[in-house]
């Protein structure tokens, strides 16, 4: 039968209504006991997609689809992460407030899904910068305090001078805010702080639960994060005065090489030095402008300085050390004081080689120091030949006989500071009052719309009004807490909101026992430690606080690479759109002005660097199958993929070719017994079955390749009934990569159900089966081996998994000739 040529904008248009949603409802979920949760990370709402939000989602969609084929009722909710500064910053730059600003660009992007035709549960759609979000959030947030897991206390903060706000650690860059560039400080200020430290040893013990199912990277990356250190606390008692400097070491079989103290520039002893000497008192003003973060104090040149202070060497009668005030030594990190041992420290021998202080060797090695790995022990008296582990074990003992130390087990991983001096974010919900204290709000905290930015500060702070309210408890006048919420907190939880976003408390809990944990949750490894981290937590502590029944959120983690691009740059040192690079006469690179253009490597997609593709040109150029199937098709969806528009438009040809076969089909479905096709449409529902079972996307459009030749190769040659049976099957595999030509394809041929309706397809495990022979090898007339491989096989295959069943014994390039009896024997002449 004829039918009219590929025209994807006219499917598009057709089928986009259709594609762009499903609901499945709650009822439908608490009746079946086959419910399937995927979930994709939440987007900012930032106005415009790019590519790697397309690959992200692609994956995504192209999971649920195939899910609800098998007969799942499938989750897959869509939401928008929408406080944030970028939304407050558009205010300070164009005057338009962060509410109209974020609604504006929500809708945008809503379009821009519904144009990708991805299947989402429009009806359990969350914003969490709407009313109905953020103040479920604030019982949450009420509910952890009164569990004694929030607390508010003074602490040292990244503060930024300029917009005068505390700045995250990852928002400080090489000393430098991020948006004002202005030289961070560090601030002494009272912060709200979420105990998550409460449950270190708890969000250590469930990386095991997921072990298998998350990537080993992540788990490596948490589990270094949580930190655990098993060591010791040893008492360095002052020779000038009775007081103790107390030292967390993970190496207390090192403390024969100690050789200095050294305090950070905010313990309480540098402090109180710094009151009456002005040096200490400028090491440690210089000290307070450095970045607090681990890797810039990992860079950072070791300096100190000398406080005039002694202690006594607790194991070693008679010596003293000296005592350092030290850049490198952190307050929040076990004690905020280190015992230096610089023979078996790299930081350490840093610092004592600049300040030339004596360097002991007290682990016997030929390795140049410092060494840090393991040996017998030497220089130390009754450790001396002991290895690592009993050499601790015997000195914490000891430590503890002379009662000097004890054993102690201490984490890297700090409280979560959760306070942000900004607008739009999650107000929280505490009243201060002078009489009462903190008094939790009675009632939900809602967010002004008649603020100003002048980009000075917070402006919940300056308003005029909203802050003065009556204290809950005793009537007397109080101030609202002007700090708003870290985002983090609203992606804590979100997946458990979806379940339920229209209830009037903040989980529903039949919901949370039928769907979670989530099956699949996919979204960048960027995000491997703080969101992961922070969500995993959130369900230990909303179990404990009487929300949920489990405490793992994802059951299976997917972390996709990035799309990459290559990027371009002109000679007068201007980033260049790389739909503007053209190539002259004479084959060079230049842009549109005729400048000469340099190429750099594919990196992550940057609006700074122009090396971003726009999804909307994309799509009226190639069309969204297309482009579905080119985000999918040549890489792992866990590695990162480069924008190669030549690939693309390998993508778009395909989808020509299956059209022109599916143009010729009849409507005919008699068969004549079973043919080629039918064993070759088994194989391959089983294999292509078992590749999307791992989400091996790529692998599978491989095989649905592979699958379409040998339709297409048979085209002349096969009854018409079988050919449609084995089209209509590679049709139903190939809808969950590009929907549209699917349901176009199958309403075509007179299905008068949808296709996105049908069930998946079943193999026959007998015509499944790939028949095998075992091959005999012979090199020069001798019998050297055998193995094993499919029935039929092509010479080329065979000659490779014969010389791969030699091994490295003989080399394929020494051959003088090669001789395949099929199905028999390979007889190789050197």
């Amino acid at each position: 039968m004829t039918r009219v040529s590929y025209d994807f904008k006219s499917i598009q248009c057709k089928w986009q209504d259709e594609l762009a949603g499903f609901s499945v409802s709650n009822a439908e979920i608490l009746s079946s006991k086959d419910a399937c949760y995927i979930l994709e990370m939440l987007p900012y709402p930032s106005g415009k997609f790019h590519m790697g939000h397309v690959r992200n989602y692609t994956i995504g969609d192209v999971v649920a689809r195939r899910k609800r084929m098998e007969g799942y009722k499938v989750i897959h909710p869509i939401g928008w992460d929408s406080f944030g500064m970028p939304a407050e910053n558009a205010a300070m730059s164009n005057g338009n407030h962060p509410r109209k600003w974020t609604v504006s660009n929500i809708s945008d992007m809503a379009e821009q899904l519904r144009c990708f035709g991805y299947m989402y549960d429009w009806k359990r759609e969350i914003s969490t910068c709407s009313a109905e979000y953020y103040t479920q959030e604030q019982k949450i947030f009420l509910d952890f305090y009164k569990l004694g897991l929030v607390y508010r206390k003074r602490s040292y903060v990244n503060w930024d001078p300029v917009d005068q706000t505390v700045l995250a650690n990852e928002q400080v860059i090489d000393g430098r805010g991020w948006r004002s560039g202005a030289v961070v400080e560090k601030k002494f200020l009272e912060q709200w702080s979420i105990r998550i430290t409460a449950y270190a040893e708890g969000l250590l013990a469930g990386l095991e639960d997921l072990r298998g199912v998350w990537p080993d990277k992540v788990l490596k990356m948490q589990e270094n994060w949580i930190g655990k250190s098993s060591g010791a606390i040893v008492n360095f008692k002052l020779v000038e005065s009775d007081e103790n400097i107390i030292v967390f070491t993970t190496r207390p079989d090192t403390l024969f090489g100690a050789s200095f103290i050294a305090i950070s520039p905010d313990h309480k002893i540098a402090k109180r030095l710094a009151q009456t000497d002005d040096t200490v008192r400028n090491f440690v003003d210089e000290c307070s402008r450095m970045s607090t973060t681990e890797e810039a104090i990992e860079k950072a040149e070791k300096k100190g300085i000398f406080t005039g202070l002694h202690v006594r060497h607790p194991v070693m009668p008679g010596e003293v050390l000296m005592v350092y005030i030290a850049n490198f030594v952190v307050i929040d990190y076990g004690t905020g004081a280190v015992f230096g041992c610089p023979a078996h420290d790299e930081r350490d021998f840093e610092f004592a080689t600049k300040y030339g202080l004596p360097i002991i060797p007290v682990i016997d090695t030929e390795d140049p120091l410092p060494y840090v790995g393991d040996g017998p022990h030497i220089n130390s008296q009754f450790l001396d030949g002991l290895h690592l582990d009993e050499a601790k074990e015997r000195m914490i003992l000891y430590i503890e006989e002379l009662g000097i130390g004890h054993r102690e087990t201490t984490y890297r991983l700090r409280d979560w500071l959760v306070s942000r001096q900004r607008y739009w974010g999650c107000p929280i919900p505490i009243i201060r009052c002078p009489k009462c204290g903190d008094v939790p709000a009675d009632s939900p905290v809602l967010l002004p719309d008649d603020v100003e930015f002048d980009g000075k500060g917070n402006p919940l702070e300056k308003h005029p009004t909203w802050k003065y309210v009556k204290c809950p408890r005793c009537g007397e006048d109080a101030i609202r807490e002007t700090d708003t919420l870290d985002t983090f907190f609203e992606s804590s939880w979100y997946f458990l909101r979806y379940l339920d976003p229209q209830l009037t408390t903040p989980i529903n809990m039949e919901m949370e026992r039928a769907a979670l944990p989530v099956d699949l949750y996919i979204g960048g490894v960027e995000h491997a430690v703080l969101h992961l981290l922070y969500a995993r937590f959130f369900m230990l502590a909303l179990r404990d606080a009487g929300y949920v029944s489990g405490s793992i959120p994802f059951k299976a983690l997917l972390t996709q690479g990035m799309v990459t691009h290559k990027a371009y740059k002109n000679n007068a040192g201007e980033w260049v759109y790389p739909s503007d690079v053209v190539r002259d006469a004479n084959g060079n690179m230049i842009d549109g002005s005729g400048n000469p253009v340099t190429e750099y490597p594919a990196e992550k997609m940057s609006k700074s660097k122009k090396n971003v593709v726009s999804s909307e040109s994309i799509i009226d150029s190639h069309g969204v199958d297309a482009v579905r199937l080119f985000t999918v098709s040549d890489t792992p969806p866990e590695k990162d993929f480069e924008w190669n528009t030549d690939a693309l438009d390998g993508a778009v040809r395909f989808l020509r070719r299956v059209w022109k076969v599916f143009s010729t089909l009849s409507s005919s479905r008699e068969q004549h017994g079973n043919t080629i096709l039918l064993k070759t449409t088994h194989m391959y529902i089983k294999q292509i079955s078992e590749k999307y079972e791992t989400n091996s996307l790529n692998k599978v459009v491989a095989l649905l390749r592979e699958f379409f030749n040998e339709i297409e190769d048979n085209v002349e040659t096969e009854d018409e009934g079988s050919l449609l049976s084995a089209f209509e099957t590679f049709t139903k595999m190939l809808y969950p990569m590009v929907p549209f030509i699917c349901h176009e394809m199958w309403a075509m041929l007179g299905h008068t159900t949808k296709i996105s309706d049908e069930p998946w397809p079943q193999y026959d495990e007998k015509l499944a089966a790939v028949e095998t022979v075992t091959i005999a090898i012979q090199v020069n007339g001798r019998m050297r081996g055998t193995f094993t491989v499919e029935k039929d096989a092509d010479d080329e295959l065979v000659i490779q998994r014969a010389f791969e069943a030699l091994g490295d014994k003989y080399d394929r390039s020494s051959a003088k000739k090669i001789f395949v009896v099929q199905n028999r024997i390979v007889n190789v002449v050197l």
